[in-house]
């Protein structure tokens, strides 16, 4: 166990190429819907069009995906003590899968192809059931959780939230791509998966990993312990609750149980928010703003919500759709990548024993900044596209940067720790 942060066993990293070949291919999925953007100046007219089904895989089943799985790939290990076996075959296999299958479900949902639409559902499919078959070998194997870290447990829940937000997602490429009757309308099985994958894996995942990064990065108070004990078993039991009214279509316990799941995210915002206001960092840098301003998009998608709730028309599921993918998950992911990679590199030096250069030197400050404003720039031109369509393909543009230049930016730091284990 590491001295300076008690209950994370550093010796257990996997190696280095596991996770960061998730990391580097995941900006390419946002590049591409940069692009999709730039020539589709129509698709953010309603969360139905093709182009907008594409864009919304591209960031959930591309970049969201692929970092939130090479991010368990080294958390489980370190934090919950749930070595993988084999990682790296384990890594190569979920990685080919996940990408080719990706890519197929993006273009099946944007072009109109069944055939696309079914292969790209089964390679997701079948890459997450290997990495999740894998991750319950290392969790069975783990020895029980020590200390009053909360993240062992909801690493576990947020697990299941994805075995579920898979299995309904083959429901759905089963349905769209080879015709399968389903017992529930098409919209309700469409919310549920999306509600599941926001909330469910999304939100319980970047919580769990909250509860250890921002204190440890952002140098802030840990989350309070009444808060991390409650906070992520009653998100899933709201979940479980909104998804039975749901299909039993019981309006008015429907509309209770989603204010419920936006009281709870915006309570997750909020006490975020708190913390970074107490952290003890004399000057904020970029990433500690950046995922400030994930958790402001957050609140913003929030309120959002609660107005579609009320007044029914197609921007608003755009707009908080906006806000949640792009504001909220690619935000947070980039401020947590400028921290993780970088750190990576330099354990993986200090752990071969070879004299490591101080994590500013392997990525600039500079350049992250730089970055994260073209991020903010692009979050204000996608907002403003879905109310002045004719904007659409300026928001490609400054996506299609965004997302090249964090690639650019970890390809960087990479390098210069492939440097210096060849000095």
């Amino acid at each position: 166990m590491s001295s300076a942060n008690p209950g994370l066993a550093y010796e257990d990293t996997p190696p280095l190429s596991a996770p960061l070949r998730f990391f580097l291919t995941a900006p390419i999925f946002g590049l591409v819907a940069g692009l999709v953007l730039l020539f589709d100046g129509e698709l953010l007219g309603s969360r139905w069009t093709p182009g907008a089904l594409a864009v919304v895989h591209l960031f959930a089943a591309g970049f969201m995906l692929h970092v939130m799985l090479g991010a368990l790939l080294q958390i489980l290990p370190v934090v919950a003590g749930a070595s993988f076996p084999a990682p790296l075959r384990v890594a190569g296999a979920t990685h080919v899968l996940l990408g080719s299958g990706a890519t197929s479900l993006a273009f099946g949902l944007g072009g109109g192809s069944p055939l696309a639409i079914f292969s790209g559902g089964v390679l997701l499919a079948s890459g997450l059931c290997i990495f999740l078959a894998a991750s319950l070998i290392g969790l069975a194997r783990a020895a029980p959780a020590q200390g009053a870290s909360r993240t062992p447990r909801d690493l576990r829940l947020a697990l299941a939230a994805l075995a579920l937000t898979t299995a309904l997602g083959i429901v759905l490429a089963l349905a769209l791509g080879q015709g399968l009757a389903l017992p529930i309308a098409l919209p309700t099985l469409v919310d549920l998966h999306a509600v599941w994958a926001w909330m469910g894996w999304g939100g319980l995942l970047l919580a769990a990993t909250s509860w250890v990064v921002v204190p440890m990065f952002q140098i802030t108070p840990a989350y309070p312990a009444n808060f991390t004990r409650f906070w992520a078993p009653a998100t899933l039991v709201s979940l479980v609750l909104w998804s039975s009214a749901l299909i039993a279509d019981i309006a008015w316990l429907k509309l209770a149980l989603s204010a419920l799941l936006l009281v709870l995210a915006s309570g997750f915002a909020l006490q975020t928010l708190k913390l970074q206001r107490n952290s003890r960092r004399s000057t904020p840098d970029a990433p500690f703003r950046a995922f400030r301003l994930a958790m402001i998009a957050l609140l913003g998608s929030l309120l959002v919500l609660l107005v579609s709730l009320a007044h029914e028309a197609p921007q608003w599921p755009v707009l908080a759709g906006v806000l949640v993918l792009h504001g909220t998950f690619a935000g947070a992911i980039s401020a947590m990548l400028y921290k993780i990679v970088p750190f990576l590199t330099w354990l993986n030096l200090t752990q071969a024993r070879i004299r490591a250069p101080n994590m500013k030197k392997l990525l600039p400050d500079v350049l992250i900044r730089n970055q994260l404003r073209v991020h903010a720039a692009a979050l204000a031109a996608l907002l403003l596209s879905v109310l002045v369509p004719v904007i659409t393909p300026l928001a490609g543009l400054l996506v299609t940067v965004e997302f090249g230049w964090l690639l650019a930016n970890l390809l960087r730091a990479v390098r210069a720790w492939h440097q210096a284990a060849n000095a």
